[in-house]
């Protein structure tokens, strides 16, 4: 199983498809890296040279901010704005849609009401006197 930046990527799957198992890779990204390479995109990972390993984990390591660092920056960039005391800071902080989304009906996961089938997680009818 290739290792890239501290990552297994799966090696049944295409190259392009792999690359973003990696925190921080997308798709227009790997295609970007493979086309700077002169990879095929189609190609299975494990099909992959160990040059062509050695050269994109390289271009990947030295170019771009992954896993680790990305992740680090995302949790300062949160923490920054619940210090300073924004919209977005409080939303964070309590766990609800930063971006503006209506939370009347549609964010129980985010919320934590999740109803598994309809009918449970609601309150019962009440009674007749």
């Amino acid at each position: 199983m290739p290792r890239i930046a501290g990552v297994n990527i799966p090696e049944n799957k295409r190259i392009e498809i792999s690359l973003t198992y990696i925190y921080g890779i997308g798709r227009t990204l790997s295609k970007k890296l493979l086309a700077e390479l002169k990879i095929d995109e189609n190609k299975k990972a494990q099909d992959l040279t160990q040059k062509e390993l050695n050269d994109l984990k390289d271009l990947i390591e030295k170019n771009y901010k992954i896993e680790g660092d990305l992740r680090r920056q995302v949790m300062i960039n949160i923490k920054r704005l619940k210090d300073i005391g924004t919209w977005r800071g409080h939303r964070h902080a309590k766990g609800l849609p930063v971006r503006g989304q209506r939370t009347k009906t549609n964010t129980r996961t985010v919320r934590g009401n999740i109803r598994k089938t309809m009918g449970s997680g609601r309150k019962p009818a009440a009674t007749p006197t």
